[in-house]
């Protein structure tokens, strides 16, 4: 991700009031603390923009702290590339949150979705979802990791 991707990743990660999101507040807090020897307390007082810059500057955060990060960034960024790609799949969603659990896409929908979505979005913000769909769900979207560019 670029630094300002990182950066919006994780001004969303902090602004996440979601089920789930305070646990992995409290493990980024802990981290950046023991980062900058700080106390949590420190830490947690620190205007959002300011926590934000700390935490998207850290190179080994936890899976936890990852996954929470771009969920966030996709709900707070991207929806419209999320509900773009859902509806070209035929998946219900209310504005690109799935409705149903999904049943893995066949691959020739699969690949046409991906084909619409790469004409109307950035192709670093079309990789970074699809990458993210295939890190959290592999069951279900693990067929998109062959319509994906080969790493650096």
């Amino acid at each position: 991700m670029s630094r300002d991707k990182r950066l919006l990743a994780a001004e969303a990660f902090w602004r996440d009031e979601e089920e789930g999101a305070e646990a992995h507040h409290v493990e980024a807090i802990v981290a950046l603390a023991q980062r900058l020897k700080f106390r949590p307390k420190s830490i947690q007082a620190l205007p959002v923009e300011r926590r934000a810059r700390q935490l998207a500057g850290l190179s080994d955060v936890s899976d936890g702290i990852a996954t929470r990060a771009l969920i966030a960034y996709h709900f707070g960024h991207a929806r419209p590339l999320m509900s773009a790609f859902l509806d070209a799949v035929g998946l219900r969603h209310e504005n690109g949150l799935i409705s149903d659990e999904p049943q893995p896409p066949a691959p020739d929908r699969l690949q046409s979705a991906v084909s619409s979505i790469r004409q109307s979005f950035a192709p670093e913000d079309v990789d970074l979802y699809l990458q993210t769909l295939v890190v959290l769900d592999q069951d279900t979207w693990g067929g998109l990791a062959e319509l994906l560019p080969p790493a650096p």
